[in-house]
């Protein structure tokens, strides 16, 4: 089952971030084989996390919470709330198989919360923007049926381009769009 995990950080809470950033690496190693993608998201000057994405593929509702609530930052209070998630992998493919590679454009996260009828729950029709697409799909309710949502990490030229992979905009109750990165351990 994937399920998505938006860790958001409260206020002033980068030097603990910071502190543990090893801790953050070192427990996210243990899941390598079940992330489909992760990293950072940022306030708009870039210069400060506001939350950490993860999406992964957990046996059950049991362990994503163990997943989420387990995890060092969140242990020693990096963050302020968790938004988790049951989430369909529609692309098929992880964060590390994008095209696109980890570098170059700006990415994003796009979260529209919605209800009622789905909306939005396979990626745009398009090639060109399928190209930009690294991870998308529905939020849904425990039940893995009900749509509450859905969540995409785009690479997009600014954030209402991020915004608009929701086709259905009118549907949603909000649609948050974040700055956002690849992240895992640096590559040498």
């Amino acid at each position: 089952m994937e399920y998505l995990c938006y860790h958001r950080d409260r206020s002033a809470s980068m030097p603990l971030r910071e502190a543990l950033l090893e801790a953050h690496w070192a427990y996210m190693d243990g899941f390598a084989k079940e992330l489909i993608a992760r990293g950072p998201t940022f306030d708009a000057a870039g210069e400060q996390c506001t939350g950490s994405v993860h999406i992964v593929d957990l046996p059950d509702a049991a362990a994503a919470r163990a997943f989420a609530f387990d995890e060092p930052n969140y242990q020693a209070g990096v963050y302020r709330d968790v938004l988790l998630r049951r989430w369909r992998n529609t692309l098929g493919r992880t964060m590390w198989e994008f095209p696109g590679g980890r570098e170059g454009g700006n990415r994003y996260l796009v979260l529209g919360l919605g209800e009622g009828e789905p909306v939005d729950v396979t990626p745009p029709p398009g090639p060109a923007d399928r190209d930009d697409l690294i991870a998308y799909g529905p939020l849904l309710a425990d039940d893995g049926v009900t749509w509450v949502g859905t969540a995409a990490l785009v690479r997009a030229p600014d954030a209402a381009a991020a915004a608009a992979v929701l086709r259905t905009p009118g549907r949603y109750a909000d649609i948050e769009v974040h700055d956002w990165s690849f992240g895992g351990r640096p590559t040498a």
